[in-house]
């Protein structure tokens, strides 16, 4: 049952903002399109060399996809979506609350900030780990507008008294506030216009039962295809006012680890080379070939850490079985670090296994790094040891 949120003795306006100088209520991230904004200054024009001005409106566009139809890969997850807002819109409804899990890189916060602008509604933008109390997520439940989106990143780090607090915000669009001490005390019941919360987590089996089944819609990103990446690619390409031949958006494609973040980073580091090597600044197949040989990432998409990762589980520890903490020390890396951001790839790439008794080369590991796969004696393929009599 959750607990209502104490404050001193004041009392809270309808804005959601508490008089005796505690200001608890912000303004939205974006506004819908019919908000009338006075455009930001800008600095005065600078020309750049290639006919690009960096501070150009043009120029600076986001790669973020902007709506619904310009999303590429994904297409069940945008296709439940799409179903969902268009039966949100017919019955003129407030969007039920969302939870997307997936990898990191994937389109989470992508899909999440296009949803209230195919809806044309408020969105609000919270970090899970910035809300470390009730009193830091209070200015967002005060400050949402009807049919608004708040959006939650890293959902599952919420504190548990944040989550006890959410709940009934959530399911019966109220708070509950206790102002004063004592026997002075007292509760104010404060209703919230209905809004739809967005959750995103890269460990969905981290948070816990009664918060994952206040989201009705629950839907999982998978990684990229490479023909999906390659479209990616030549659209933010065009972005970015520049061209890319269709070689090169594929060589990219395949290097990206099946993450569109790491596709766009690529991206902005080919475009550097382009732009010294090529006249007119077009990334070509030699260019990228090259760019990506330079930052070391080989022709699966492994970087120099993979493949020292793979070098150490092969030299000192024979293709193993190894455990984490040997390879990270001898290595010189936290543990996390290779559980976290090295393993996903090469255990999704079947390169290495992690087993009981710890990680092993698998055979495409083997070939990987070009050596021999060891030929196991009769009788131990099958974890039986021989007899000795």
């Amino acid at each position: 049952m959750s607990q209502p949120l104490s404050f001193p003795d004041q009392a809270v306006s309808p804005q959601g903002r508490t008089h005796g100088g505690m200001a608890l209520a912000r303004e939205p991230v974006f506004q819908s399109e019919s908000a009338a904004d006075e455009p930001p200054l800008k600095p005065p024009y600078v020309p750049a060399v290639g006919g690009f001005n960096p501070d150009d409106d043009s120029f600076d566009e986001a790669l973020r996809p902007t709506r619904l139809d310009q999303v590429v890969g994904q297409k069940r997850v945008v296709g439940l979506i799409k179903i969902m807002l268009d039966a949100c819109k017919k019955r003129g409804d407030t969007l039920g609350h969302l939870l997307l899990d997936g990898p990191p890189g994937i389109g989470k916060t992508t899909l999440a900030t296009v949803i209230p602008k195919e809806l044309g509604v408020e969105l609000q933008i919270a970090a899970g780990p910035a809300i470390q109390a009730p009193k830091d997520l209070l200015p967002y439940l005060t400050n949402a507008s009807h049919g608004s989106v708040l959006f939650i990143d890293e959902i599952h780090r919420l504190p548990p008294a944040v989550e006890e607090f959410l709940y009934p915000a959530m399911e019966d669009f109220r708070i509950d506030i206790a102002l004063g001490d004592g026997l002075n005390a007292r509760t104010i019941n404060m209703q919230l216009k209905p809004f739809t919360v967005i959750g995103a987590t890269t460990r969905a089996g981290m948070l816990t039962a009664p918060l994952r089944d206040r989201f009705p819609y629950r839907e999982h990103l998978d990684f990229y295809e490479t023909d999906d990446l390659t479209e990616i690619v030549r659209r933010n390409a065009k972005k970015l006012r520049t061209s890319i031949s269709s070689e090169a958006a594929l060589e990219i494609a395949r290097r990206c680890q099946g993450t569109p973040r790491k596709a766009n980073n690529l991206l902005l580091r080919t475009r550097d080379f382009a732009t010294l090597q090529d006249p007119e600044g077009q990334i070509t197949d030699p260019i990228a070939k090259q760019a990506l040989s330079m930052l070391e990432i080989d022709q699966l998409g492994l970087e120099k850490q993979d493949r020292r990762y793979l070098e150490t589980l092969y030299t000192v520890f024979a293709g193993g079985p190894a455990g984490l903490s040997s390879l990270a020390h001898s290595m010189s890396v936290p543990p996390d670090t290779l559980e976290d951001d090295v393993e996903p790839f090469l255990l999704r790439s079947g390169l290495i296994q992690r087993t009981p008794r710890g990680r092993v080369l698998t055979a495409n590991g083997y070939e990987h790094l070009g050596k021999a796969y060891p030929v196991q004696m009769p009788g131990l393929s099958s974890g039986l040891q021989k007899k000795l009599f």
